[in-house]
Formats: C-alpha cells, sequence, structure tokens
C-alpha cells in the first residue's frame, strides 16, 4: 500500500519537462474541470428556472471580482517569474514569496471585510433591474460566499501558483476536477432541502476539497512558509509588476460587472443567457488558450532569463500557430452546431425554449472570437514572462472602454437584445490582441509575422469548408432521421456531426499543407509518454 501511495505521489507531484507536455496536461485536466463546471449549471436548470438562476450568478459576481484580482491580479502575473527568479537561493525564496504570499492574505482579510460590510449600497447599483426582495437575496448570498467560499479558493490558487512555478500541473488540475466534483454533489444533495443555499455549500465544499487535495504541494517542493511580511525590496519589486496587472484585470471585471448591470435591465433570463453563453465559449479557450498559457509562462520567462530570444521568437509563433488550430474549427461548430450543443448542457426541465434560442444566438456570437480570445492567454503571458505588465494593462483599458461603449450603445441605443453584448466583446478581444500581437512584436525584436497570418489563413479556409459540408448534414440528420425531441438523440446529433466536421477539417489541412496538422502525431506520442509513465510507476509499485 505505501509503495502504491508512493507511486501516486510521483505521478501528481511529476515535473513536466517542456511546454508541449505540460499544456496538453494542464488542457486535458481543464477539459474535464471545465466540463464539471458545466454540469454544475446544468444541474441547476433542474431545480431552479431563469429568474433564480440570475439571483445566484448575480451573487457571485462580487466574490469573482476579488478572487480575478487577487489572483489573476497580483498571483497570476508575478508568483510564477517571482519564484523563478529565486528559486537557486532557498533562503530567500522562503522569505521573499512568504512575504508575498502574507501580503495577500492580508489582502484578502481587507477585501472580505469591506465587501461584507458595503455589499448594502455596492450591490443595488449592479443589478439595478431586480426588485427589493431580489437585491436583499443577492445581498445575503454574497455575503455568504465571501466569508466561506473565497478564502479556500484564494489559498488553494497560492498552492496552485507554486505548483506550477515548479513545473508541476497535475495536481492544480485535478483540484480543480475536484472543486465541479463537490459542487455538483452539494448542490443535488443540498438543493432540495435548502433551494437556494444548496448551490452555495456545493461551491463551499468543492472550494475546500481545492484547498486541501493542494496542501501537499508544500512538502514537496520543499518550501519553508515563514508568518511575517519582511523583505522589502521583493514587495517593491512584486508590488511594481503586479500593479498594472490588477488594474488590467480590474477593467475586465468591470466590463463582466456592466453586463450584469446592462443584462438585469432587460429581458429577464437574459443574464442567464449570458453567462452560460460565455461559459460555454469559455471551455474551448480554456481547454487550449488558459492551459496553454498557464504551461508557457515558466518556459518563456526562463527563455527571457537567458536572453534566448530566437528559441523564443520561434516557440512564440509556433504555439500561436497551434492554439489556431485547434481552436477554429471549435469556432465554427460551436457557430452552426449552436442550438443542440446548448440543449446538451442547458437542457434542464425549468430552461425554457426561449431561453434556450437566446443562449444559443448569444453563444454564436461569443463563438466569433474564440481563435482570438484563445492566444489572448499566451500573448498576456508572453508579457509577463518579459516582465512586462504595464502594456496589457494600457491595452486592456482602451479595449474595455471599446467593450463598455458598444455595449451601452447596443442596449440603450439600438434596443438589441443581450447577445449583442457577446458581439460587443468579440469586437473589444479582437482589437486587444492585435494590439498586443503589435507591441510584443516590437518588444521582442520581430518574429516570423508571415508565417502566422499564411497558415492562420489556410487553418481558416480549412475550417469554413468543413462547416459548410457539415451543416447541412446536421440538418438532414434532424430533419429525417434522429427524433431531437429526445435529449439522447441531441447528443447522437451533435457526436455525429462534430465527428464528421472534424474529420473533413483535418482532410482539408492535410489538402492545404497546414504544418500543425501533424501536431496530431506528437499529440499521440506524447500522451503514449504519459500513458507509459504510469505504467512504469505502478508496474515498480507491484
Amino acid at each position: 500500500m505505501e509503495n502504491f501511495l508512493s507511486g501516486t505521489k510521483r505521478i501528481i507531484f511529476h515535473k513536466q519537462k517542456d511546454i508541449f507536455s505540460s499544456a496538453l496536461i494542464l488542457s486535458l485536466m481543464s477539459l474535464v474541470a471545465r466540463v464539471f463546471g458545466i454540469l454544475r449549471f446544468r444541474v441547476l436548470t433542474n431545480f431552479f428556472d431563469a429568474k433564480q438562476i440570475e439571483i445566484l450568478l448575480a451573487s457571485f459576481r462580487i466574490p469573482d471580482f476579488i478572487f480575478e484580482v487577487l489572483i489573476t491580479g497580483i498571483l497570476g502575473a508575478t508568483f510564477i517569474p517571482l519564484f523563478i527568479k529565486y528559486e537557486k537561493d532557498r533562503k530567500k525564496l522562503y522569505g521573499n514569496i512568504s512575504s508575498i504570499i502574507n501580503l495577500i492574505f492580508l489582502a484578502l482579510l481587507c477585501f472580505i471585510t469591506v465587501m461584507v460590510v458595503a455589499a448594502p449600497v455596492i450591490i443595488p447599483f449592479i443589478v439595478p433591474g431586480y426588485t427589493a426582495a431580489e437585491t436583499a437575496r443577492v445581498i445575503f448570498l454574497s455575503r455568504l460566499l465571501l466569508l466561506t467560499q473565497l478564502p479556500f479558493l484564494v489559498m488553494g490558487y497560492v498552492l496552485s501558483g507554486m505548483a506550477q512555478a515548479n513545473k508541476i500541473f497535475v495536481v492544480t488540475t485535478i483540484a480543480q476536477v475536484l472543486y465541479g466534483l463537490g459542487s455538483i454533489i452539494g448542490t443535488y444533495v443540498f438543493s432540495p432541502t435548502f433551494g437556494e443555499l444548496g448551490p452555495v455549500i456545493g461551491v463551499v465544499l468543492g472550494a475546500g476539497l481545492f484547498f486541501l487535495i493542494q496542501l501537499p504541494t508544500v512538502l514537496v517542493i520543499d518550501f519553508h512558509y515563514i508568518p511575517t511580511i519582511r523583505h522589502l525590496r521583493a514587495l517593491k519589486e512584486f508590488a511594481r509588476l503586479f500593479i498594472p496587472r490588477v488594474l488590467t484585470v480590474i477593467m475586465g471585471q468591470v466590463d463582466l460587472t456592466v453586463d450584469l448591470a446592462l443584462s438585469t435591465l432587460l429581458v429577464r433570463g437574459s443574464y442567464a443567457a449570458f453567462f452560460f453563453a460565455q461559459r460555454l465559449g469559455f471551455v474551448p479557450v480554456s481547454f487550449f488558450g488558459l492551459a496553454y498559457g498557464q504551461a508557457s509562462l515558466p518556459f518563456f520567462s526562463d527563455l527571457y532569463r537567458d536572453n534566448k530570444l530566437a528559441e523564443l521568437r520561434k516557440l512564440f509563433v509556433n504555439s500561436l500557430l497551434q492554439l489556431i488550430f485547434f481552436n477554429t474549427p471549435v469556432a465554427f461548430f460551436l457557430i452552426f452546431a449552436r442550438t443542440p450543443i446548448v440543449r446538451i448542457f442547458f437542457g434542464g426541465p425549468k430552461f425554457t425554449f426561449e431561453s434556450t434560442s437566446l443562449t444559443a444566438l448569444t453563444l454564436s456570437y461569443f463563438a466569433l472570437s474564440i481563435p482570438i480570445h484563445t492566444i489572448f492567454y499566451l500573448l498576456v503571458r508572453s508579457f509577463y514572462a518579459t516582465r512586462d505588465t504595464k502594456t496589457p494593462f494600457l491595452i486592456s483599458v482602451f479595449s474595455s472602454i471599446i467593450n463598455i461603449s458598444l455595449s451601452i450603445f447596443y442596449v440603450f441605443i439600438l434596443k438589441n437584445n443581450v447577445a449583442f453584448l457577446a458581439f460587443a466583446f468579440s469586437t473589444a478581444i479582437t482589437i486587444n490582441v492585435s494590439l498586443l500581437l503589435f507591441f510584443f512584436y516590437k518588444k521582442i525584436g520581430g518574429f516570423d509575422i508571415y508565417k502566422l497570418i499564411r497558415n492562420s489563413i489556410k487553418i481558416l479556409i480549412c475550417a469554413f469548408l468543413a462547416a459548410v459540408i457539415s451543416y447541412p448534414l446536421m440538418k438532414l440528420l434532424d430533419l429525417l432521421i434522429l427524433d431531437t425531441s429526445r435529449t439522447i438523440n441531441v447528443f447522437l446529433l451533435v457526436a455525429t456531426i462534430g465527428s464528421v466536421y472534424f474529420l473533413i477539417y483535418l482532410f482539408f489541412a492535410w489538402i492545404f499543407t497546414v504544418e500543425e496538422v501533424y501536431i496530431l502525431g506528437r499529440l499521440l506520442i506524447t500522451v503514449r509518454k504519459i500513458r507509459r509513465k504510469i505504467v512504469e510507476v505502478y508496474t515498480d509499485v507491484g
């Protein structure tokens, strides 16, 4: 038994040697985690109608705001580069990183205290379309989440940052899976008895599991925590890096908060449609882009630190094209198969046909920017690897202004529905990524822009041609063969057409000699290596 546990530990805390295997593990685990997240929302549609779901989702807005500022803003931008910088001097590492962690915990305490007190003042402004009773319910649930779920999540992500800085990715993604699983079980068990408190209990349970599963990371990487805030030099460097990034995250969170406020002024159920479509569209983005971005940061940081700019340029372009190759066909598929996809994931008994249609339309507008949104995370972390957080911040301010302005224009001037908030986002993120590419090109002394444009156009043509062939086939199956009034047949429709579509896409990629198609061979080799590693470990155990 001891040998079995030892083998399991070696797998979970195994250090990755290259960016591709790191991204693969993060992507696979992230996909599972995102699927659990989507399933959690599917469970909500079994117990609550669109109005109740909106109240629950609105209750997460302030806790999510704080979480993103502390983790995506402070921790995500600076923690890994600084951890790598000090890792060769263990004494400095313990002191500097402990001071940073303690600063994050202190900020968390301050944020929670202020927001719990100020919630009755702030929340009416972010849900202006809600009644007094609905607003009071949002205030209560928000306070509960701030005091219970948020601390576990922040502490868990601090441990995730330490693991990823050491190129350990499996344990962090397993933790995400447990978070989703705990949330689903909690919602199923407690919602029939406690109503809207059920999902809250579920996410608290999930957050606790997320934190506890990662605690052994501290022992594995041999990190000695020091409960003091000293090392002012490291804190100054930390602040210099995180302040622009925090402001960048704040701008993004302001965008989401404005979307919530505008949604509450539209037809009830609009925010639920917007939120569900956004989360569904984010699955491929996180599976490829976010995971690849997380995996790339320590590798890009190493190359930039060692002044290996030629290798950095080549790896950067290849990484962009790999992301575009995988996510462009996904975007087309989500556009032409949007309605059956939404029915599979959110077709609960209390989710009406009108809600399904609105969610599907909103999803298609989000899907327009999926390839662009995917490479956004790699681009931003490329800047972080060069210890530049100022440029992404300034660009994000500009794109946020565009997003908010377009959203207000669509809702108040053109009187459009909530789907146009997604269109505003797609427009803004496209402008954001274009500017990031331009400034990173200048920052690293250029890269092969011709190869990037040429291969991207090839990929776009292949995905379009595959969609043109697959869409009529989907309609034929829907009308003449499958009775899609039943969920199982909707699943068969999506699975069949999805398989046909992606095979056609790969065929066209081969015809047009898209270089990235050969990455699939490398993918299979890497999967075999991982499987072989697992087999070797447990064979040794036996």
